[in-house]
């Protein structure tokens, strides 16, 4: 007797305010720390170019994205689109990038908000405190797509908030005096040698709207896709520009922004320069600053547990871990598998270095490296399936077209050059991570040729969204 496959499917909960919630929450940690290395590199003037083109690259970007998320809406996100553009090959390398993005950001996530309690009970050890987040939003994402997402909204709306108030306490201490003092690079002037640190900064201007496009890998789970991510992703990164723009003005123009450029912590240091260290203002930026990191965070879990549901249900990962719960329609052992690598990372910090820094330190740009090659072949899909599907339902078609998915393709390739260049070890083991899983996907054929078809990896027909509850 033959056995029909079927194929997991997630629960469609999810409308346009908790996605742009998703959206903005998975990077809004980015906007608190992390970015002000940047202006190690390049000083606040070259780094702000920096931000500027980095900006515009992520504008194109997502609305470029928006049309694929839309007209393929699936939990691989990237995986989906480029498998249909390019076929199993493709879907590989897109996939394998995704994964490294979001696997490898969480841990770095998960650290900094151990140092953050720890500075506040420095009895805490920050390694179980990062293990305890892990636990704590792994549990929360298994509950249910619904509870995770309304915890994701409420924490993003607090950091945003937060992020409001560090503006408007700080303002009337700015001095655009300050933040141009030696800001290319450490001169005052321009010159060729300033170049060098704008590239170099690349890296951290990418960390302020890193992982936006995790967003998608709820598709699956949003009712009415074609009409609810393109509000949330265009919302997403308009609100998240100006909020990433906002803050590195105000931070560079209270004071002297070289004492706030190699910390973790620049907005309370920053606020501490107009308030003074004993400020109630102070203390609620430092308090509610923890909900960007838990916003991240958390969100960065359901992005990565979409990822492996949907690499696992096409045969690319163990079939195991595209169960989803019965009980609650969560992928459970994706959520467990990706925290067990988390775990493993912080566990690992102290005895893995790269470069003279630890492994939490070099995760981050390892990350990115995972993003921009998932962009790239992101931007190549969508020119692929203009032509290749023509008749594919668009709901949302990328304007400006073909000039914003070309601004974002050539804008991602120097930021690779660029990060390789500066980069060059990291760069090789991400190289030699890419080969080792390429092995396994060889020897893994017959997992996909048994993997249950899927019509919107297949092309075979256009599948319309449903919009049930």
């Amino acid at each position: 007797m033959q056995t029909t496959k079927v194929t997991p499917v997630l629960k469609r909960t999810l409308g346009s305010f908790k996605l742009w919630g998703i959206a903005v929450g998975l990077v809004i940690s980015g906007e608190y720390f992390g970015w002000s290395y940047g202006w190690a590199q390049a000083g606040t003037l070259g780094f702000l170019i920096t931000a500027l083109v980095i900006a515009a690259m992520y504008c194109a970007f997502i609305f470029s994205f928006t049309e694929l998320t839309t007209s393929i809406p699936h939990a691989g996100g990237p995986f989906a689109y480029a498998y249909r553009a390019f076929g199993p090959t493709g879907g590989f390398v897109a996939g394998f990038a995704t994964l490294v993005e979001f696997v490898f950001a969480p841990p770095a996530i998960a650290m900094a908000i151990g140092a953050y309690l720890n500075v506040q009970f420095p009895s805490i050890e920050p390694k179980w405190v990062a293990v305890g987040a892990y636990l704590v939003f792994m549990v929360l994402n298994i509950l249910g797509v619904s509870i995770a997402a309304t915890f994701e909204l409420l924490v993003t709306l607090l950091a945003i908030f937060e992020l409001l108030v560090f503006m408007g306490v700080v303002a009337p201490g700015f001095e655009m005096s300050n933040f141009i003092h030696g800001g290319w690079a450490g001169s005052d002037t321009f010159s060729p040698a300033a170049f060098s640190g704008i590239f170099a900064a690349i890296p951290f201007a990418i960390w302020f709207f890193l992982a936006i496009e995790g967003a998608s890998m709820a598709a699956e789970e949003a009712k009415d896709p074609q009409r609810t991510i393109p509000k949330a992703f265009i919302g997403g990164i308009l609100t998240l520009t100006v909020l990433a723009l906002g803050v590195m003005l105000f931070a560079g123009g209270v004071g002297d922004w070289t004492k706030l450029s190699n910390i973790n912590d620049p907005l309370p240091q920053a606020m501490k320069l107009i308030v003074g260290s004993n400020s109630g203002w102070l203390h609620m930026l430092v308090w509610l600053g923890l909900f960007g990191l838990i916003a991240s965070f958390h969100g960065i879990i359901m992005g990565y547990s979409r990822q492996i549901f949907a690499l696992a249900r096409a045969g690319y990962l163990p079939k195991r871990l595209a169960s989803v719960n019965a009980r609650f329609q969560t992928p459970h052992l994706g959520i467990i598998a990706g925290g067990v690598v988390g775990i493993a990372a912080i566990f690992s910090d102290s005895l893995i270095v790269i470069g003279g820094q630890p492994l939490t330190a070099n995760i981050v740009t390892m990350s990115v490296f995972g993003a921009i090659v998932m962009y790239i072949i992101s931007m190549a899909a969508l020119f692929k399936l203009r032509r290749s599907e023509p008749n594919l339902i668009r709901p949302f078609r990328a304007p400006l077209y073909p000039f914003a998915p070309a601004l974002a393709l050539v804008l991602a390739v120097v930021c690779l050059i660029a990060m390789i260049y500066y980069n060059t070890l990291l760069f090789l083991i991400f190289a030699a991570m890419m080969l080792l899983a390429y092995a396994w996907f060889r020897l893994t054929h017959q997992a996909r040729t048994d993997a249950a078809e899927d019509l919107q990896l297949r092309g075979l027909r256009p599948l319309p969204a449903k919009s049930g509850k």
